[in-house]
């Protein structure tokens, strides 16, 4: 035994301390050079809707919505990028596309109006949407849910050090939601 109690099984004359050494090094490799995915939960299909709110805009979004934004709201593929048409991909509404840099008042008039409000030949003199209108379809309840459920996506998200869901409020703060 040694001056604190440990007993050292000697090996040919070595310690085998150096093997106690190691294997604990290599634990400690082994932990930290895991890949960030492996501790990382894998996204649901949607997200948890934590309010009665976003859980009613889920079913809207489930039978409307994913058609075009896909089921975990991450768009099409090169959603940034024009179609032959002209007109732009569905993005995504999931925190990984630019939705949340508009106020909920802006994202309302795209659900309810369609993409083509925001068609402008002299501010956006290439943009060209091919969201719908859905005011006729929709209450306004109902794109008030959707709205709610697509931000369930955002929680924890950052761009650039910001916490996205912050920033969306302070834009929605003056851009907010039309009465209903």
């Amino acid at each position: 035994m040694n001056a604190r109690g440990c007993r050292f099984v000697s090996v040919n004359g070595h310690v085998t301390a150096a093997i106690v050494v190691a294997a604990v090094a290599l634990l400690v490799l082994t932990a930290c050079s895991s890949s960030p995915e492996a501790s990382t939960p894998v996204p649901t299909e949607r997200p948890i809707a934590t309010t009665p709110v976003a859980r009613s805009g889920q079913e809207v979004f489930a039978a409307i919505c994913s058609a075009c934004h896909g089921l975990r709201g991450q768009g099409q593929p090169d959603w940034h990028i024009p179609k032959e048409d002209g007109t732009l991909p569905a993005p995504p509404l999931n925190g990984d596309g630019h939705t949340w840099h508009h106020g909920d008042g802006f994202l309302y008039r795209v659900v309810r109006e369609g993409g083509r409000f925001q068609e402008d030949p002299v501010l956006l003199p290439n943009f060209k949407s091919a969201m719908p209108a859905f005011g006729a379809q929709l209450s306004h309840q109902e794109i008030v849910a959707v709205i709610a459920y697509i931000k369930e996506w955002w929680g924890g998200k950052t761009s650039r050090g910001l916490n996205i869901v912050e920033a969306q409020a302070i834009k929605s703060s003056q851009d907010p939601l039309p009465d209903g």
